[in-house]
């Protein structure tokens, strides 16, 4: 996602909350479902993103700990 610099930065989870206000009653039961499988998208992404955050926490721990 590109930001353009005139733009203040959203800050984290702003784009999750507005998410959660939006009004779901204006859209039909396809784009409901589209809306669900972007979500089950990004959900994914940020598990993948948090696995290599561990993997890597992980490593450093075992190369600082390794006279424990």
């Amino acid at each position: 996602m590109l930001i353009d610099d005139a733009e203040p930065r959203p800050q984290r989870g702003d784009l999750v909350a507005r998410l959660a206000r939006e009004d779901l009653d204006l859209y039909s039961v396809e784009e409901c479902e589209q809306r669900i499988v972007e979500l089950e998208s990004e959900i994914e992404r940020v598990r993948t993103a948090m696995k290599g955050k561990t993997a890597r926490k992980s490593a450093a721990d075992a190369l600082f700990n390794f006279g424990s």
